[in-house]
Order: C-alpha cells, then structure tokens, then sequence
C-alpha cells in the first residue's frame, strides 16, 4: 500500500514537474519565434504606414502638379469618400460641369465604396438638393 501511494505521488510529482517544464519551453519557444519576426513585422508596418501617408499627400498635392488636367483653383479636396470634386468653369463664374476625381498612387486600388460612387455618378443617380434652415434659429434675438 504504501508503495503504491510513493508512486502514485511520484507519479503526480512527475507530472507537475513535466508540466512545468514544457511550460517554460512553450515559453522559450514563443519568444525566440517573436524576436525573429518582430523585425520583420516592424517593418512592414513601417511601410504600410508610410505608402498610406505618401498616398495622402499625394491626394492633396495631385492638383499641384505639372500633368494635373483641372486648374487647382477650382479644385475642392474632400478626402473621403472621394478625394477631389472639380468644378469647371468656377474661376469664370461659369460652371460648365462637376467632377469627381480619386487620386490613386502606386498600385492601390478602388476601395469598394468608390467604386459604389462610380457607378452611381456613371449611371447618372447625381441630384441637386436644396435645404434651408429654420429662420428661428438663424434670426438673432435682440
């Protein structure tokens, strides 16, 4: 009896004991694994972050330069979800058409809300609305 109860202690004991040991190998493990592709995940964040700034900027300076097709003074930059509405005509007074432009740089792509803007300018569902505001609350109350 008692040799069986040694056993099964050093049985659990042994347990523990492998518990705690694969425990602290897992842990090893984990961590040259993540010094290994810390590196390497920092970088790429640093370029990802760095395409999306210079995309950016380049949204905003696109009427600045040289083989920019619209005068940048009847450019308005909206950011989202287009990056530029041109009005044509707008520096005679005149405006003859609207357009919306999205400046893309490198290889990005539509995100899927331009593209939904595309079509629906494209298939002409484009309107006028007119809203006024309440004389209440823009009369002054002296």
């Amino acid at each position: 009896m008692v040799d069986m109860i040694t056993i099964v202690i050093l049985f659990l004991v042994g347990l523990v004991l492998a518990y705690w040991i694969g425990k602290k190998v897992g842990n090893f493990s984990r961590d040259r694994y993540w010094e290994g592709q810390i590196v390497g995940q920092r970088q790429d964040a640093i370029n990802r972050s760095r395409a999306v700034i210079g995309g950016q900027f380049s949204e905003q300076l696109a009427p600045y330069l040289p083989d920019f097709p619209y005068n940048p003074n009847e450019v308005r930059f909206i950011g989202k979800p287009i990056d530029l509405i041109v009005f044509k005509g707008m520096d005679e007074k005149n405006i003859s058409e609207i357009k919306f432009v999205e400046v893309k740089s490198g290889n990005s792509k539509l995100s899927a809300s331009e593209k939904k803007l595309k079509e629906a300018v494209e298939a002409g569902r484009v309107s006028w609305e007119e809203y006024r505001v309440d004389r209440k609350l823009t009369d002054s109350k002296e």
